[in-house]
């Protein structure tokens, strides 16, 4: 039965890959045993002074070597604090958070935007069917992108035009006369409901990864939620818990 650990892990190794992000494998023997692609993990910070955890994607999952691999930015002090760690270091972590992405035997669009690249790679590894990745950064910072090419044929977007299509992640579909019957997504809210509204004018199943900063990371507090098609029993209002209902949603079911 798949559950929630919470466990002390062993920091494996960690190195910078772009500006402020960074690659993070630790050893964590029952996550790894039970996480999925889309799923998230929360890392306590050893300063007491911030009790609440940082919720991080899960990149890849290594089964054979018990490990998960963690890439995110600093955006603060927990996540600064975080990028300090060296091999051998224990980090207490709490996973597998959440609901993954379902996966399907269907001609797919795997799409990551940002900081939103990194929770598709295990998607990319777990998916068998013919699938299109599309990647979109600010520039020439394309990290991840060497270990996507190894699960699919793939296509960048760069703001600044430096790799790829000039433009944003729909920009590089079109310009690659790209088709799919599945979409799944992660990366910023405006990319998100762009790729929604693509979805449904071409009538494509679509899955969305939605971030959000959350407290708790179990369904208790109510602090991440987003607007939902129906009433969440929990609430029973018209919201859904991102860390709890989600972070993957079918696009239809939420407002972003």
């Amino acid at each position: 039965m798949k559950g929630k650990y919470k466990q002390n892990a062993v920091v494996i190794r960690q190195e910078e890959i772009a500006n402020d992000v960074y690659s993070l494998w630790v050893r964590a023997d029952k996550v790894a045993r039970e996480a999925s692609a889309g799923q998230f993990v929360a890392l306590y910070s050893r300063d007491g002074s911030r009790i609440l955890p940082r919720p991080i994607s899960i990149c890849e999952i290594d089964e054979t070597d018990s490990a998960i691999h963690l890439v995110y930015r600093v955006a603060g002090k927990g996540t600064s604090e975080f990028s300090k760690f060296r091999s051998g270091r224990h980090i207490e972590v709490m996973g597998p958070l959440g609901n993954g992405f379902p996966i399907k035997d269907k001609k797919a669009f795997i799409i990551g935007g940002g900081i939103g690249i990194p929770p598709m790679l295990q998607l990319a590894k777990q998916l068998k069917c013919d699938k299109q990745i599309i990647l979109g950064y600010r520039d020439n910072q394309i990290f991840l992108a060497d270990k996507f090419r190894k699960h699919g044929e793939q296509f960048i977007a760069t703001e600044d035009g430096s790799v790829g299509t000039k433009g944003n992640v729909i920009d590089a579909i079109r310009e690659n006369k790209l088709n799919a019957d599945i979409i799944y997504a992660c990366g910023p809210a405006p990319m998100l409901k762009a790729i929604k509204a693509y979805g449904e004018e071409n009538q494509i199943e679509t899955w969305i990864s939605i971030e959000e900063r959350m407290a708790c990371g179990v369904g208790a507090c109510l602090g991440c939620v987003c607007e939902s098609k129906d009433k969440d029993p929990h609430s029973n209002v018209n919201n859904k818990r991102i860390c709890k209902d989600g972070p993957v949603f079918l696009a239809q079911e939420v407002e972003i």
